[in-house]
C-alpha cells in the first residue's frame, strides 16, 4: 500500500545570513501551517520526516543541530516544529533533500510514493528537492503556504517553476488537506 509522508525542510536554521532576517520573518508565518499538518499526518500514522542542513558540521547529531539552532535567532522557530521521537530527521549537506543522504531508500523502505514539501526556502532547498523528487517518480505536493523564501518574489518565482516546469500541484495548505490520504 502506497503512503503520503510529510518533508519538513530546513525549519531548524540560524537565519544568521544576508536576507535572514527576511527569511526567518517569513518562516515564522509558515509555522502553524506546517504543524496543521504534522498533527494530521500524527494522527493518520503517516512518516513526518525532517530534512535539514549540517550547517557544515560533518560530526554533528540531530541533536547537536537542534541544540545549535536554539542558540541563535531560529531559537522561537525550533522550539515550536521540534521533532517528536517516532519522526525521522536526515541531515542533508547540501540544497536538495535526496542529495547525498538515504532519503530515496528511507522513502521506498515506508513504501512512500507521495511527498508533501514543507520549509524553506522555497527557491533553494524546496525547488531543488521538488525537482528531485520528480526525477524519482513521486507524486509531490507543495503547499504555498508551508513553504517560504527571503522575499515574496523569489517565493512566487520558485512556486511557478514548481507549477508549470514540474506540474505539482502548489495550493494552500486547507485547500488539499481533504486530498491527503493513508
Amino acid at each position: 500500500m502506497s503512503k503520503t509522508a510529510l518533508l519538513i525542510i530546513d525549519m531548524f536554521n540560524d537565519f544568521d545570513f544576508d536576507g535572514g532576517d527576511m527569511l526567518r520573518t517569513h518562516t515564522q508565518v509558515i509555522v502553524d501551517p506546517i504543524l496543521k499538518l504534522k498533527k494530521h499526518f500524527k494522527e493518520t500514522d503517516l512518516p513526518v520526516i525532517y530534512c535539514n542542513d549540517n550547517f557544515g558540521q560533518w560530526k554533528d547529531s540531530t541533536e547537536d543541530i537542534i541544540d545549535y539552532v536554539k542558540g541563535t535567532k531560529g531559537k522561537q522557530i525550533a522550539l515550536q516544529i521540534e521533532p517528536e521521537d517516532e519522526e525521522y530527521f536526515i541531515i542533508k549537506p547540501r540544497h536538495s533533500a535526496f542529495f547525498g543522504t538515504q532519503l530515496d531508500i528511507l522513502l521506498r523502505q515506508l513504501s512512500v510514493t507521495k511527498l508533501i514539501l514543507t520549509g524553506v526556502a522555497t527557491d533553494i532547498c524546496i525547488l531543488f528537492s521538488a525537482n528531485d523528487a520528480y526525477m524519482r517518480d513521486y507524486d509531490i505536493y507543495v503547499p504555498r503556504d508551508c513553504v517560504a523564501a527571503e522575499t515574496l518574489k523569489r517565493h512566487e518565482s520558485a512556486l511557478t517553476i514548481i507549477d508549470e516546469a514540474l506540474g505539482i500541484e502548489t495550493s494552500s495548505v486547507s485547500e488539499y488537506m481533504r486530498h491527503i490520504k493513508k
